[in-house]
Parts: C-alpha cells; structure tokens; sequence
C-alpha cells in the first residue's frame, strides 16, 4: 500500500534512499512482512522507501527535519537504524524510553573561531568544530581531522559513526568526532603550529582524559598532534598523556598506534575470507588512497600473502602489477609528501593514470581507504566484473548505499568501516591504558592484542548477525551489536 504524501512534501528537502534490511517492496520486522511504503519530501514515485518498523517513520522524519542539509550525517543515521527494526521488535522498551532519538541528537556540539597568522603575516580564519555525541560508554573518544572539506554534517556522521566503532571494540570509550575547514597541504611547519595552537586554545575547555580525548584523522598526524599536544600542556599546566592518542613515542605514544588501522583492516578481512574458507595467501588486491590507513593496510595485507596491485591519491592511480612496492610508498607519501605520481619516478614498470578509477582494476579483494561515498553503485558494479570477492572499508563510509547494495545482492563478502577499521580507536584505547599506568608495551605484545580485538570484533558481528536472521551480514551484525551496547549502558545510567 502507497501512503499519501504528507502535507510537508512539496518542502526541499534530501531524499532518503532505500533502507538495509528490505528485499524488494517489503522489509523484515522479526518475524513479520511489512508491504507499506511512505512518502518523504523531495521524493518521487522511483524514490519509495520501506518501512522496517512502523516506529521508526517519524522518527527518521524528524531527524531529517532537525538536521536539514546534513546529507552525511543522514545517510549514516538512516544506516544503522535500518538495521534495528528487529531490535526494537524484540525490546519495545528501548523505544518507549526514546533510545534512538537520544543516541542520534549529541550531547554537545562545540563550533569555534580559529584564528591565526601565515609566515606572511597574513590573518586568516577558520572553523573548529568538536560534536561530543555520547559518553554512555566511557570519555568521547575520535579523531580530529583537518580538511577543507570539514563541516558539520561531515563531522557529526563520523562521530555517531564512532559511537558503534567503539562500542564494538569492547574498550570502554564513548564517541565524538572534530576538526577544522583548515588544510594543511602547501603550509609551512610554522603555520601548522601557529593554527594548532590557536584551534586548541578553545579546544582544551572541553578535553581531558576523563571527558574527552581526540586522536589523528585526515590531516593530522604526528607533527599536529604534537603542536596540540604542546599547547595543551601549556594551558594545562599538566602533563596529562592520556588526553590525546596516536602522540609521538618520545611524549607518551604506543607502539603499532601508527599502523593500526591500516593493521587491524588486514587482520580483519583475513577473518572473512577464512570464515569463507579462504585466506590472504595469493589474493590480488587493490587498495584507494594512499595515507596512513592505506600504507599500513598494504603493509599488513602483503605479510599475509595477498598481493596489493594498487592505490591511489585525490589526483590519480597507480598500478604495479609486480605489487606495490612499501619503501618507495612510504618514502613518496610520508617522508617526501608527493602525490603518488612520484612512484612511478623510481618504479618504472609502474603505471599513472591522472584522475582514474582505481575500482575498474580487476581483483580480488578491495579495501576502500580514502574518504566517505568514494565508491559508487557504478563502481561496485565494476568491482563484480572484475571478479571482486570481499570488500572491507578502511575509510568511514566509502561505499554509497547504491554501493552496498550491490554488493549483498551479489553475495559477496563486505564490511562496514565500524567494524574493519575499528583498529585504531582500540588502539588508541590500549595507549589510554598504558598512559594511565605509565607503562609502555612492546610492539608484539600490542600487535598480538590488536590481532584479538579485531577477530573479536569479527566474530560477534557474524555471531549477531545469525542471532537476529541476517547470517553473514557483517553491517547489519556491526548496527546491531554496537547499538545493543551502547542502549544497554544508556538504560543503566538513566534518563540524562
């Protein structure tokens, strides 16, 4: 049956998209088939989306309504509570007490101006933001990334996406997400400095190792971190170690915290092609971007067999059919800071395509490393043509929906960024612990428990999965897990 439109619909406004967890014109609801469609604003009649629990209609409406424009943010909120129709089936009590309607608003969102001056003395102006979003858990914990790219929306859907990425670690840390428009590309290490220490002048009020503690992302490494880290101590007047992670080793930094993302990835997507009875040994695999997470997911993916033929920047793809080579890499992009181009200055079999696609290269395994929606419903489609049997997102949310839609109809092996990417933050959790205690681990002793959360996290997302009839479906066991968690602990602490 066709709703009619409500009376809002001639309004603009972002389209939603089909919802997870639907086959065709009906969605699953524990053990019932809902057959009901419904309307939302700027909609067409090729644009109907399934309802998978009556409950949630007006409350994906009026998240919509309370966050216009927010188009990432939406789509990561429409994900997950497409998975939990048949949780809130099975505990009505979760939605009498408005749990998903207080897990999607955050507890606070911090925007401020970030002033600072060039080597030319010029002035410039930029925006911090810092969306602290839930702390049921633990201190809100997530990265801070520098982009000109950053702005609320971007920053919100990584921080409810950090919500469930933590709590599937099992660590006990909440989550939230910040950043700044400014970018650091092209700058000068004192103009790095000057702006870090002007974005965490106003960012300290909100930090600490009890409360708060962000870590690295896109545009910020070592060197801002330790900028950050400096001004806070100096603001401070404390040496508070535990209140930033991913730091350098000289000033209370983890061994494996550079490599773990990158790290937990391969260790991830070695778990799902065992649980299909396969392994990395002999794999041919393409891996985007060419970062931190993509450096050491090459890294870890090449020490267990699999053989990386590809990677790519924001300016184009390289391909080495010999696989990639990591030195070379490492020296391009961390020491040199070049565009990968300048791989194939030393490895001339090597190829460069200037703004190509790196997902119409023919593989086995593919492991999404860049940036959010950077795989389209189009490029799935050519990652199944070219014999693509398991993705995993190194990235948060690289793949549209259209994406992944592909990919579960095609029955392929694929996981969310919540789950295969979780090896940072749980790192960054292990650095937290080794702060507190003023310890310092070996970095076998840190890869080896790494290693265990990562096949921990794995086998409760497919153990979720087959709980609630969804077998094999590693994001719908991530939403579901995760979200269990964190409701469990929100219940327990109360109305706040």
């Amino acid at each position: 049956m066709i709703a009619k439109k409500p009376p809002s619909i001639d309004k603009p406004m972002t389209t939603l998209v089909a919802l997870a967890f639907s086959t065709g014109n009906q969605a699953i609801v524990g053990r019932a088939i809902v057959s009901r469609q419904i309307w939302l604003p700027g909609t067409t009649s090729r644009d109907l989306i399934h309802t998978m629990h009556e409950k949630l209609e007006s409350t994906l409406w009026n998240i919509q309504q309370r966050n216009l424009g927010e188009q990432e943010f939406i789509q990561a909120v429409k994900e997950v509570l497409g998975s939990i129709g048949t949780v809130l089936a099975k505990y009505p009590r979760l939605t009498e007490q408005k749990i998903i309607e207080r897990i999607c608003e955050p507890e606070r969102q911090v925007i401020f101006r970030v002033p600072w001056q060039d080597d030319r003395g010029e002035v410039h102006i930029n925006r911090g933001f810092r969306v602290q979003f839930n702390s049921a858990l633990g201190p809100y914990k997530g990265g801070l990334r520098f982009h000109p790219s950053v702005n609320l929306s971007i920053v919100k859907f990584l921080g409810f996406e950090q919500i469930f990425k933590n709590a599937l670690t099992g660590m006990p840390i909440g989550g939230g997400k910040g950043g700044s428009d400014f970018d650091p590309k092209g700058r000068s290490d004192n103009e790095v400095m000057r702006f870090c220490q002007s974005f965490m002048t106003e960012l300290s009020r909100h930090l600490g190792e009890y409360t708060d503690v962000p870590a690295g992302d896109i545009g910020v490494g070592r060197r801002e971190l330790g900028y950050l880290f400096g001004q806070y101590k100096r603001i401070s007047n404390r040496y508070e170690s535990g209140v930033l992670t991913g730091k350098g080793l000289s000033y209370g930094g983890a061994l494996v915290r550079a490599e773990a993302t990158g790290y937990g990835l391969g260790y991830f997507v070695q778990q799902m092609l065992a649980a299909r009875g396969e392994s990395l040994e002999g794999k041919t695999c393409i891996v985007s971007g060419a970062g931190n997470v993509a450096i050491y997911a090459i890294e870890k993916v090449t020490q267990l067999g699999g053989k990386v033929v590809a990677c790519s920047d924001s300016k184009g793809v390289v391909y080495d059919e010999c696989g990639i080579d990591l030195p070379t890499l490492k020296r391009v992009k961390e020491q040199e800071r070049l565009p990968v181009e300048a791989y194939c200055k030393t490895r001339k079999q090597a190829r460069y395509q200037r703004a190509g696609k790196i997902w119409e290269i023919k593989c086995d395994v593919a492991l999404p490393c860049a940036t959010q929606n950077e795989l389209t419903g189009k490029d799935a489609d050519s990652l199944l043509r070219g014999g693509c049997r398991a993705v995993a997102e190194g990235a948060n949310m690289p793949t549209t929906p259209e994406g992944i839609e592909k990919f579960h109809e095609a029955g392929i092996a694929y996981a969310p960024g919540k789950a295969a990417n979780a090896g940072g933050v749980a790192t960054s959790a292990l650095e937290m612990q080794q702060n507190a205690s003023r310890d310092a681990w070996s970095f076998e002793y840190t890869e080896q428990k790494l290693a265990a959360i990562m096949k921990d996290i794995h086998d409760r997302c497919l153990e979720t999965a087959d709980e609630f009839g969804v077998t094999g479906n590693y994001a719908q066991g991530a939403n579901i897990e995760g979200f269990m968690r964190v409701a469990d602990a929100m219940e327990s602490l109360g109305l706040i």
